[in-house]
Order: C-alpha cells, then sequence, then structure tokens
C-alpha cells in the first residue's frame, strides 16, 4: 500500500528537526567557551599570576571562537 504524506507530520518533523540543529549548535558554543575558560583559569594558576589575565582573554577569547564556529556552521546549514 501507498502512504499519503501528512502535512502536519512533515511540519512537526522540520520543526523537530531545526530544534536539534539549534540546540546542538548552542551546546557546541557553551562547550567552546568553557573550554578556552578553563585553559586561561590553568594557564593563570600554573603562572602564579596575581591578576587572572589569561582567564580574561580566554574568556574573551571563547566568546569569539565559539561565534566564529557557530556563524560557519550557521551558513553551512543553510
Amino acid at each position: 500500500m501507498k502512504r499519503k504524506n501528512n502535512p502536519e507530520k512533515d511540519k512537526k518533523r522540520k520543526q523537530l528537526s531545526g530544534v536539534i540543529k539549534y540546540s546542538g549548535l548552542a551546546f557546541q558554543m557553551i562547550v567552546v567557551i568553557l573550554l578556552v575558560l578553563y585553559g586561561g583559569m590553568k594557564l593563570d594558576e600554573y603562572l602564579q599570576k596575581e591578576f587572572p589575565l589569561f582567564t580574561v582573554i580566554g574568556a574573551f577569547l571563547g566568546v569569539i571562537l565559539s561565534l566564529y564556529f557557530a556563524l560557519k556552521d550557521f551558513m553551512k546549514m543553510k
């Protein structure tokens, strides 16, 4: 037997697919930020700096890198 296309099911599948893509993108951004921030914290700890310079740099660098990767993936999705 031949199945009929159900437009409501197709719409729900598209919505779910979008949610999965964007939640994965958000998870990737969080992981990148946390990894670079952790690296900066460990570098400050190793160098025994009074001011956490590498932690601050790591925070900014993590955000910039995560935005770069997110935009690159976002452009690839379209």
